[in-house]
């Protein structure tokens, strides 16, 4: 989408597995939708001739599928055992740096390390300005390098020793894949805002952002990643009670602050995080959207009136929408949810001139209208969330044109107010349309085109997420209601601290 907070990256790893290369290449490709410029993958094996391991590699701009276009990649190349991928978005000042491109490779006198990382470290800067001073020349623009150089500069003699060093100076919101010559370690950061998960294939251990990408190959859900767990996966294991965990502690005064927008809107509905299927969520925030603004509330039904009709912007607010239909339905309020807008899944890049003709075309690229099922009636259009509101206005722009009787805009999700310093891409803030009209509902509803907006309550979102998810922690919601969970600097620069 054009107009929403852009994604982290999707992380991947298998450990002792005789396809790990290909068991990758399948999980980045089912969570590619977390990030979409570059892709990489590191495997790792002992040569027997050369007497040592060795870490092949692949990586470069592109989707998964465009990346890894040869199979000799995949079935020659990259040999070994075990792996680590990662599906790469990134802030657009270092978009273009193929330095930036993970996972990272480096060899140091511990032997061969690699590296994917997903999130926002939030002392970047302050580390970062404390390895200038000692001399240490960087290769790139991005966060994950620090990671690096601290373990690299750990006087610990265990490896293990010195990735847990590292990872106590790092803040911020991060889950990492790090591989070494003979062992797969997978961290969550202490506040877990990120979701990691555990799975097994024939006997091998797997971990990844999300579980959609278990499934694509096949694996078994075991657990998540616990918040500040380092998991340990090397030959010692073979059960998941043989594996290794050691723990980080959150800053002081801090607790597990789960990102909610997971569930808003970056997680595939078929995934499981945080304890509970996406798509159940979602569900239920569309039944809370329902609670707080039926749909006799919304529209004005007069003797005559074809029956109203419920629409998702295609493919994050379907579960949405249907959950809002079908509450309203139980309230015994009239409506149906149907098909209004085709979405491409076919579209790329788009050769056109900047501006304002260039953003229209672009969603006129992404959807088409069903004039038969909009026109005449009145439509509620249900959304995930609104950030700038340009592509809100160019799609109801071309509702319009449908004919029908008037629209309503429900987003599942409250305004987006605050910038979000934990990983997640948000326009500045004087770019958020709620801030730019200051939550003026009429004035946004004006912006877009639309008869009257409707956004879910704080509380709701909250209460809707709790009241499906099982899950023991509790959620960060800085982005809708400025309460930062975890101190940040506030000075850091995106071209210096980039979003993975």
């Amino acid at each position: 989408m054009i107009d929403k907070p852009h994604d982290y990256c999707g992380i991947f790893g298998v450990y002792n597995h005789p396809d790990a290369a290909l068991l990758t290449y399948y999980g980045l490709h089912a969570l590619q939708h977390r990030g979409q410029e570059s892709a990489g993958i590191v495997t790792t094996y002992y040569d027997d001739r050369k007497g040592r391991y060795i870490m092949p590699m692949h990586k470069d701009f592109g989707l998964v599928l465009s990346v890894f276009d040869d199979p000799k990649i995949i079935s020659r190349d990259l040999r070994g055992r075990s792996s680590i991928g990662h599906n790469r978005y990134s802030t657009s000042g270092a978009a273009k740096n193929p330095a930036n491109i993970q996972p990272f490779r480096v060899h140091y006198r511990n032997g061969n390390l690699s590296i994917g990382h997903n999130g926002n470290l939030s002392n970047a800067r302050v580390l970062r300005e404390r390895f200038r001073d000692e001399g240490v020349l960087f290769q790139s623009t991005s966060d994950t390098e620090l990671i690096l150089h601290l373990i690299s500069h750990s006087r610990k003699e265990n490896q293990i020793g010195q990735v847990l060093e590292a990872l106590e100076q790092i803040e911020g919101a991060y889950c990492l894949v790090i591989l070494t010559d003979d062992k797969l370690i997978a961290v969550r950061d202490p506040n877990g805002f990120r979701p990691l998960a555990l799975g097994m294939i024939d006997g091998a251990f797997t971990v990844a952002s999300e579980t959609c990408a278990f499934d694509i190959i096949g694996a078994e859900f075991i657990r998540d990643v616990e918040p500040g767990e380092v998991l340990v996966i090397d030959r010692h294991a073979t059960k998941t009670e043989e594996l290794q965990s050691y723990y980080l502690e959150p800053q002081p005064g801090t607790e597990t602050s789960q990102c909610i927008f997971e569930y808003v809107y970056f997680s595939r509905p078929d995934s499981k995080i945080f304890g509970e299927n996406v798509d159940k969520i979602r569900r239920n925030l569309g039944k809370q959207l329902a609670k707080e603004y039926p749909i006799n509330q919304v529209i004005k039904r007069q003797e005559g009136d074809k029956k109203p009709i419920v629409i998702s912007v295609p493919d994050s607010s379907n579960t949405a929408a249907i959950g809002y239909a079908h509450e309203n339905q139980k309230l015994g309020f009239d409506c149906k949810y149907d098909i209004g807008l085709i979405r491409n899944h076919y579209v790329g890049r788009t050769f056109i001139s900047p501006g304002q003709k260039s953003r229209e075309q672009k969603v006129r690229t992404k959807f088409n209208t069903v004039r038969g099922v909009i026109e005449g009636r009145s439509v509620i259009i249900v959304d995930d969330s609104i950030v700038r509101g340009t592509t809100s206005r160019h799609l109801v722009e071309m509702i319009r044109e449908a004919g029908p009787k008037e629209i309503h805009f429900l987003v599942s999700s409250p305004p987006i107010t605050h910038p979000c310093f934990y990983g997640m891409d948000f326009p500045s803030p004087d770019e958020l349309i709620a801030n730019k009209f200051n939550s003026d509902i009429a004035a946004i509803a004006r912006e877009i085109g639309v008869d009257s907006v409707s956004y879910l309550s704080s509380t709701g979102l909250v209460e809707a997420v709790k009241e499906a998810n099982v899950s023991k922690h509790s959620y960060c919601t800085a982005c809708f209601t400025g309460d930062y969970p975890v101190p940040v600097n506030f000075g850091v620069e995106k071209e210096e601290n980039e979003i993975v």
